[in-house]
């Protein structure tokens, strides 16, 4: 456990005493941010190789997303549903177009928009495919992360995620991640969607095999099922693309977007799919009060304008072909057993000789580089894709001496 000092300890203390266990943070306290660094209460810098699981794509206090933020504080933040705003019909038309698709609907979170997205599948299959009601399934990946509510931890593999919150939601049906046989054979008539994420971030930054985001697509369109992508944290220029789906010229049925959507600056989530999908809803059926409200989306419409000029995936890729380079560097030198990833994303397995995952953060952290583990010993590494090459081998200097201690 890394020394603490008496602003950082006490701040800790007081935290834990008052708030309910469930993220096990890193015993950092941060008290401001810019770009690709955070300084804590105790005025130390650190370098943010983690980027809010992908919500800071665009870094901390991005100076567009905070000035549009700000204009739109003085005039108007909140209408919810029940009205409209001058700001939602340009968010709607824009994301869709980002995505190629022709409807929106705005949530919250990430969960949020997942739970949306299951919703909207089971709705489509009795609506449209005609499948009885009640019956619907939807196939889902082992592994998977799409969320924390009770019916996304029904379908997770992750004992740590899932124990204790039963009973759990039924319909769904699980296959090993990358293998298209097992994914096949799960498809049945019932079948109403295919919920996938196209690199699985949680698992340990996961790139499945190539051709298998082809191989579902082609699958699901032959059986009259929904393809639907969890884009939440690989979509929106982290992997050198707009959406991770792209490195397979794959086009889903519907999107399901988060985190980077809001720039880091308000929680912002949408699906995004075809009018025959989502026209299926009618007035009061579905809905949120802070859903699609005016500040989500006006930072979200200028979100939308920064990646529309195509520069932070050409910076994700280019950068991210030197940063799977330099780690590639690593592999088979004793610490590192494995690495993987695409773009500006990447999970570094560590031999456990060298230490657990949260041992590997916290000597990281000792060293001003905030990152985080998963799955015990894999580092998982995604710095805002605003950070300078510079600034990223000093970090990547830092990953070298902390693994060169074991």
């Amino acid at each position: 456990m890394p020394n603490l000092s008496g602003p950082t300890e006490q701040a800790i203390a007081s935290a834990d005493a008052r708030s309910a266990h469930n993220y096990h943070p890193l015993p950092v306290v941060v008290a401001s941010a810019d770009g690709a660094w955070m300084t804590d209460v105790d005025g130390r810098r650190y370098l943010d190789m983690l980027a809010g699981y992908s919500a800071l794509n665009f870094g901390h206090r991005n100076r567009r997303l905070i000035e549009v933020a700000k204009a739109q504080l003085d005039r108007v933040t909140l209408t919810s549903r029940a009205f409209h705003h001058d700001r939602f019909a340009a968010f709607c038309a824009e994301l869709a177009d980002l995505c190629g698709m022709e409807m929106v609907l705005p949530m919250n979170t990430g969960a949020e928009a997942v739970e949306t997205a299951v919703k909207t599948a089971r709705k489509w299959g009795y609506r449209v495919k005609g499948v009885p009601e009640g019956e619907a399934r939807i196939v889902v990946a082992a592994d998977n992360f799409h969320g924390r509510t009770t019916t996304i931890v029904s379908f997770s593999t992750d004992p740590e995620a899932r124990a204790d919150f039963g009973p759990y939601t039924p319909g769904f049906d699980i296959v090993p991640y990358g293998d298209i046989a097992a994914l096949e054979a799960a498809v049945g008539d019932r079948t109403v969607a295919v919920l996938l994420e196209p690199i699985q971030g949680e698992a340990g930054v996961l790139v499945p095999p190539a051709g298998y985001l082809g191989a579902v697509r082609e699958l699901t369109r032959a059986r009259n099922v929904l393809f639907v992508a969890d884009e939440i944290q690989s979509g929106l220029g982290r992997t050198g693309r707009t959406f991770a789906c792209e490195h397979e010229d794959v086009v889903p049925d519907m999107y399901v977007l988060g985190k980077a959507l809001g720039g880091g600056v308000v929680p912002v989530s949408a699906v995004v799919s075809s009018s025959e999908v989502l026209g299926v809803y009618r007035p009061g059926e579905h809905g949120s009060t802070f859903g699609g409200n005016p500040l989500a989306c006006a930072v979200a419409l200028e979100v939308i304008a920064m990646l529309r000029t195509g520069e932070f995936q050409q910076y994700a890729a280019e950068l991210g072909d030197h940063l799977h380079r330099e780690l590639g560097l690593l592999v088979g030198q004793g610490a590192v057993r494995e690495v993987r990833g695409r773009g500006l994303w990447a999970g570094v397995d560590i031999d456990p000789s060298h230490g657990t995952g949260r041992e590997i953060s916290e000597r990281l952290m000792d060293r001003g580089v905030l990152a985080k583990d998963t799955h015990g010993s894999t580092i998982r590494l995604a710095p805002p894709l605003v950070i300078t090459k510079e600034d990223l081998d000093w970090g990547l200097a830092r990953l070298r001496e902390v693994l060169a201690e074991g």
